[in-house]
Order: C-alpha cells, then structure tokens, then sequence
C-alpha cells in the first residue's frame, strides 16, 4: 500500500508539471492543461486530488503568492525567473499558505523538486527563497 507520505510526493510533483506545462503555454487555462496532464498520466485519485487542491490555491491566491515571493526574492522580479523556479516558488507559496503541511516538509519537497527539475543551483535557490518566505509568514 503506498503511504499518504508518498502519494502527496507524486502529487506535488504532479503539481509542478502542470504549473510549469501551463506556463509554458502561456495562453491556454491552468485547469486545461492540469486536467490533459492527469488524464494522459493516469494520475490516481488521490495523487490528483492533492495535486489538485495545491493547484487551485496557486490558481485563487496567485497575486497574494507573487507579491509575497517578490518581497524575498530582492532583485529578481518572478517573471526574470526560470519556469521551473517560478512554478516550485508558487507551489511551495501556496502550500506554506495553506497550513496543512509542516513546514520543514514543504521546504525539503520543494528543494527536491527544483534539484530533479531544475538542477542543484535551482535547489539553492529555492532553498534561500521559501525560507525567507516562510520566516516572513510566522512559519520558521
């Protein structure tokens, strides 16, 4: 049986590619592209279920997100950011913002999924940022 611990892993990184697939897009919906990106996957119900909930907080919060990562990110507006950066930064935003996950969990996920996507120098980034961001929020 696999573990709630593992299921909500898969969904963030589930999460992640629909974030990034649709801002690679651009134009078409996150809600589009997330429901293709699952269907074409087979993401399981409950993997989807997470994925989806972390998604439609990006999705209802994302000006509060953005203002909130660009306050701790000093000289780098979101939009100068790498896709994969941006759309861990927004995921890992709005999954300390919905206090349902310990916080020292969102940041390792977070830094895993940036090293697997993006590399290590992405990890390093996400580290320093999604600290800040949570030390701003009352969360460290």
């Amino acid at each position: 049986m696999i573990t709630t611990r593992r299921v909500e892993q898969r969904a963030r990184a589930r999460a992640l590619q629909a974030l990034y697939a649709a801002d690679m897009r651009g134009g078409d919906t996150i809600g589009r592209v997330t429901m293709t990106l699952f269907d074409d996957l087979a993401v399981p119900p409950a993997e989807r279920a997470f994925a989806e909930a972390l998604i439609r907080t990006v999705i209802d919060r994302r000006p509060e997100l953005d203002k909130d990562l660009e306050a701790v990110t000093a000289h780098w507006r979101l939009e100068r950011l790498g896709a994969i950066e941006r759309s861990v930064l927004r995921l890992g935003a709005a999954e300390l913002m919905r206090a349902e996950t310990p916080t020292r969990v969102v940041l390792q996920e977070c830094i895993r999924l940036a090293e697997r996507f993006g590399g290590v120098p992405s990890a390093k980034f996400v580290n320093g940022v999604l600290d800040a961001l949570a030390r701003r929020l009352g969360r460290l």
